[in-house]
């Protein structure tokens, strides 16, 4: 099931209870109020009767018996009585039809004793056979008004019986009834029209809400057709395109977008890596096969039958242990970049950064005594670092300088920052740009540097050597204005402070 269609479910689910509810709670106020609004009538009516019968029964200058005649007898007293008696006796119903005949209403009427049975009067006839429960007459006998619904003819009918009492004694009993046949008729319909009505309007919702789940997953449509096309494609490049508010949807496509920028600078740069790791394996096998060449021609050459004259084979000797000795250093700086990427730390220990920079140029002015090498800084620097590493590092940039620049070089320490700078300073023809973003790079060589000896792997020994020692290297050049190569250490005294 869609995440569209499950959405649509939901807040018509929720619509739909909600109209129930609604439906159900105005379907009883309704039935309530019009089946109060009958019993106000009802009870106002044979309030309005009783009342009317009260007032002369109550009159204290006429004598009323303190019982009715029975139902059977509504004539009155037996033919032993003489006259005036069985007037005496019957003047209660005598009132009571009277008013039976001149009660203009819509409601049944009907007069029963207080037994329950019905008196023999002319507006007893002329209605319904209205009936009375057990438990409805015994409240009535008691003095309390009752209600109930029955069925007469298949037709619901609403009674309310009041006792007509005489002083505390309960003469006789009035019901007052009306049909409910209109108001069931009106509460079906209603029940009707609210059904119906609910019904139409969750339908509605539904497709209205169906539309507008449409357009308020679009950007996730987006998005996922996005992605389907960069995993088909590889173009990293692609954006999901977002035009609304910074909502949920937004923000989504903003992260999606950003981890796409993320996979595209990596993608650029494995992909650059594999380039690398081919122009690698490439340079290698190139730097390889001539020394191997030249081994296996020189080999040849001594295996030759007769013999090649002993001092030929004497050159040929030292040309096959140059080569020799240049595989190993070769095979000695791969082995060094391997450690370097497999991430072995150096050992970090302090060092005196200005005995190790002033051996390091002594060795340098050894090679070239001809140039000015020049040794200035702070006497106090101590670096965290590997004292044989750093060495290393310092001779290939102070060996680069020997062999790419003219004039005097600069070795200077600066401390500062709580970092170790040495800075190795020349005069040389200097580099473009585009040169020092790949300077470091393994088996590069600018084209100026091509016939220079060597295999291109120095800086980038150097490079890897400084960062195994939580260091960096830079270097700062220009065309016609020389180079400045700065190394980066930690200093002892840093870590100190850190520490406490």
């Amino acid at each position: 099931m869609s995440i569209r269609l499950r959405m649509t479910l939901l807040y018509s689910t929720i619509l739909a209870l909600t109209l129930i509810v609604f439906s159900t709670t105005l379907y009883t106020i309704q039935s309530q109020q019009t089946l109060n609004a009958l019993m106000e009538d009802l009870t106002m009516n044979a309030q309005r009767l009783v009342g009317a019968w009260s007032r002369p029964m109550m009159d204290p200058n006429r004598l009323y018996p303190r019982s009715w005649p029975d139902a059977t007898s509504a004539q009155g007293a037996t033919a032993t009585q003489d006259a005036t008696d069985t007037q005496d006796a019957s003047e209660p119903l005598t009132v009571l039809s009277g008013m039976l005949r001149e009660f203009r209403s819509r409601d049944t009427l009907s007069v029963l004793d207080a037994q329950g049975t019905a008196f023999d009067l002319p507006g007893n006839q002329d209605s319904l056979d209205l009936p009375l429960s057990d438990t409805g007459l015994a409240h009535l006998q008691q003095g309390q008004a009752w209600t109930e619904i029955a069925s007469i003819d298949d037709e619901r009918w609403l009674i309310y019986s009041q006792p007509l009492k005489l002083g505390p004694q309960v003469m006789g009993i009035v019901q007052v009834a009306r049909s409910l046949a209109d108001r069931d008729r009106s509460l079906q319909g209603l029940r009707m029209t609210l059904l119906l009505g609910s019904a139409l309007t969750t339908a509605i919702a539904f497709g209205i809400g169906w539309v507008l789940s449409g357009m308020t997953l679009q950007p996730i449509h987006r998005i996922t057709r996005t992605a389907r096309q960069i995993g088909e494609e590889r173009d990293f490049a692609s954006r999901v395109r977002h035009d609304g508010p910074n909502d949920e949807l937004g923000q989504l496509a903003t992260t999606f977008n950003g981890m796409l920028s993320h996979l595209q600078d990596a993608y650029q740069q494995v992909t650059h890596a594999l380039q690398m790791q081919r122009d690698f394996v490439a340079d290698v096998s190139h730097e390889l096969r001539t020394p191997l060449t030249t081994v296996r021609g020189n080999l040849a050459l001594l295996a030759r039958q007769p013999p090649i004259p002993s001092e030929e084979r004497e050159d040929i000797m030292n040309d096959v242990v140059d080569e020799t000795e240049r595989l190993i250093r070769l095979v000695s700086d791969l082995l060094t970049l391997a450690r370097a990427d497999a991430g072995r730390k150096l050992k970090s220990d302090p060092v005196p950064v200005r005995p190790l920079v002033q051996d390091v140029c002594r060795q340098a002015q050894v090679l070239e005594p001809n140039r000015a090498i020049a040794c200035q800084g702070a006497d106090g620097a101590i670096a965290l670092a590997d004292p044989d590493a750093l060495k290393q590092v310092l001779l290939t940039l102070l060996d680069n300088a020997l062999v790419h620049g003219k004039g005097s070089i600069l070795v200077a320490v600066d401390d500062s920052d709580r970092q170790i700078a040495i800075r190795v300073q020349d005069n040389g023809p200097g580099m473009s740009s585009q040169l020092c973003e790949r300077l470091f790079d393994r088996f590069y060589r600018g084209d100026t540097s091509r016939s220079t000896p060597g295999f291109g792997l120095g800086l980038s020994i150097a490079k890897a050597l400084v960062e195994a020692q939580g260091g960096t290297i830079v270097v700062d050049s220009q065309l016609g204005q020389g180079s400045t190569f700065t190394v980066t250490l930690p200093a002892a005294v840093a870590l100190s402070l850190t520490e406490a």
